[in-house]
């Protein structure tokens, strides 16, 4: 008998019709940790817009921040 998913599991997955996500949902998909996207978020490098009192991320915000960073020239380390 299979073993049933953990409630982390199924939180973890983001349906891919969503619209706009929390800055949570945001990170996971960019694999960054929280706290990096909600500075990238209020330094306006990840586009977010506000629905009432929520800050959300329109998907289509992190492909576009991915190709900026891919544009950017590398930085010396």
């Amino acid at each position: 008998m299979p073993e049933p998913q953990s409630t982390r599991a199924v939180l973890q997955v983001i349906d891919s019709s969503l619209v706009l996500l929390t800055v949570e949902e945001a990170a996971r998909r960019l694999r960054i940790g929280r706290t990096t996207c909600f500075k990238l978020v209020r330094a306006g490098e990840i586009e977010s817009v506000t629905v009432g009192r929520l800050r959300r991320v329109p998907t289509d915000a992190l492909p576009a921040y991915v190709s900026r960073l891919r544009r950017r020239p590398a930085e010396a380390a």
